[in-house]
């Protein structure tokens, strides 16, 4: 059965409405689109290349409430129709009632997204194009949307530390979800204004609600409202920082979709208007991004390319060799979130000569509790670090050594 959506179902901007290793970059967005240029039937899933700028044909007919799904928890077909007193069959489509919020994962090649008005985190498995609906437990455990919309999800993205984030239009809650065999999800509360934000509240529903979200090298998410202002959020702290407004977009144009090309640039689509831009995050400005094929416009764009942020973060240190090595090189080293709040943390690597090297995590008595082997073989590496859950609370020494046993690198991290 085929919904038409109403319009203002993404238009609420109207104010009326395991080791991850550096990787080569997506040359590609997942797009969600109507079947019909111009429409607002977010049910259908295509690929737009970033190199030519052509959409795919339909890959996935997401309105199609006979497609088989699968349970996400035994893998088993769902074979008794769910049912919905408000949407009756709608429920069992793939994209029933819409889709404004998906993410990539690269490692385990899913996509993973939320209908607009079902509470339910699902993904597709891009190996068999199978989809599958996380049944146990519901995604923010607000099943009934607010007539302003503040409680749907529309943001979400895969970020450096492996996890999915996704965050509601009021921000109230931001949810962290793993990504892995087993699933779990943990609302980590609502998003707090920094203080120099001088009154453009992440909260508000005419400046903030909507859009899309991407993330950078350095743990910090990037929330593009629909009314085209930039903010920058710690998940560690869950602090916005407002960084401004995208200049250059015509006038009444919705930020809806936003992904990282290989460029380093965002690309941005709209669910209200057909064209595409280009943006540049050093000074926010965006510029026409040419579609060779049939223009669509899009409510969700998607893949794993991280920002490559030239801002610094306080948990970022240079590089220093206590006993310089011929393979050290000098480069910087970034180590995030900083308190560690959920026992793992990312450690960032950047400009470091290609070799291998090891982490030890120490107590303050001296005693390691983790020690992880690492090869650089690329600009950039990220490595994960994950600490026994059973780890006390306290403050733990880390350590990189190169391949000769050098200690290149010490710091310290607090573990709440």
């Amino acid at each position: 059965m085929r919904i038409a959506l109403p319009v203002f179902t993404l238009s609420f901007v109207f104010c009326s409405m395991s080791p991850v290793k550096a990787q080569q970059a997506d040359r590609f967005a997942w797009a969600i689109t109507d079947a019909q240029p111009g429409g607002s039937n977010w049910s259908f899933l295509r690929k737009l290349n970033l190199e030519t700028g052509e959409y795919s044909a339909v890959l996935l007919d997401g309105n199609n409430s006979n497609l088989a799904v699968y349970n996400a928890g035994n893998k088993k077909p769902i074979e008794t129709p769910l049912t919905d007193a408000r949407f009756g069959n709608t429920i069992n489509a793939a994209f029933g009632t819409g889709v404004a919020a998906m993410a990539f994962d690269k490692k385990t090649n899913r996509l993973y997204y939320t209908p607009m008005l079902f509470d339910q985190l699902r993904y597709i498995d891009l190996k068999t194009m199978k989809v599958y609906f996380v049944m146990d437990k519901g995604f923010t455990g607000k099943p009934v949307k607010n007539a302003d919309q503040g409680n749907i999800v529309t943001r979400m993205v895969i970020a450096a530390d492996g996890f999915g984030y996704a965050l509601t239009n009021d921000a109230t809650q931001l949810i962290r979800f793993s990504t892995g065999k087993k699933f779990l999800s943990e609302d980590l509360g609502a998003i707090v204004d920094d203080p120099a934000n001088k009154g453009v509240s992440i909260h508000n529903s005419c400046t903030s609600f909507g859009g899309d979200m991407i993330a950078d090298n350095e743990g910090n998410l990037f929330v593009i409202s629909a009314r085209n202002q930039v903010f920058k959020i710690n998940p560690s702290n869950k602090v916005a920082t407002h960084l401004g407004m995208i200049n250059g977009l015509p006038e009444g144009y919705t930020v809806n979709g936003a992904a990282v090309n290989a460029e380093n640039r965002i690309i941005v689509s709209s669910a209200m208007r057909t064209e595409t831009f280009t943006v540049d995050h050093k000074n926010w400005s965006a510029t026409p991004y040419t579609i060779s094929s049939t223009a669509w416009n899009s409510s969700d764009l998607a893949n794993s390319n991280l920002l490559t942020s030239s801002e610094k973060n306080n948990n970022t240190v240079d590089f220093v060799s206590r006993n310089p090595a011929p393979n050290s090189g000098e480069g910087k080293i970034s180590l995030y979130p900083n308190p560690v709040t959920n026992n793992q943390f990312v450690m960032q690597f950047s400009q470091l000569k290609a070799g291998n090297y090891s982490i030890e995590v120490t107590d303050v008595m001296g005693r390691r509790v983790l020690q992880q082997n690492m090869s650089i073989s690329g600009d950039n590496h990220a490595q994960v670090m994950k600490l026994d859950p059973a780890a006390a609370r306290g403050i733990y020494l880390i350590k990189v050594m190169d391949g000769g046993k050098q200690e290149v690198y010490s710091t310290k991290i607090v573990v709440q």
